[in-house]
């Protein structure tokens, strides 16, 4: 009997025996496999990465800051294009 067999007929019985037991490890399994294959978690991912943790207090610019935008609303970071294009 071949491992594939042996598991199939213990899932056969399992299912005679207690069916709402395997029903539940059934979506224990899915629910744990699911976040990994599903495009939703990529795209997720995608759009928090372009938005920052922490947002960016308004400062006055002496001039002397070049890491600092001259203006609160000016496009600094990655782009969401991918996202308007989806």
């Amino acid at each position: 009997m071949s491992g594939l067999s042996k598991v199939g007929a213990y899932l056969k019985n399992a299912w005679a025996k207690e069916p709402v037991i395997v029903v539940s490890c059934a979506l224990g399994f899915v629910a744990v496999i699911l976040p990994w294959i599903s495009p939703y978690t990529k795209y997720s991912g995608m759009a928090n990465e372009a938005v920052p943790y922490a947002y960016p207090v308004p400062v006055r610019d002496d001039g002397n800051m070049p890491d600092i935008p001259s203006h609160p609303c000016d496009k600094e970071g990655p782009s969401l294009d991918w996202l308007k294009n989806f």
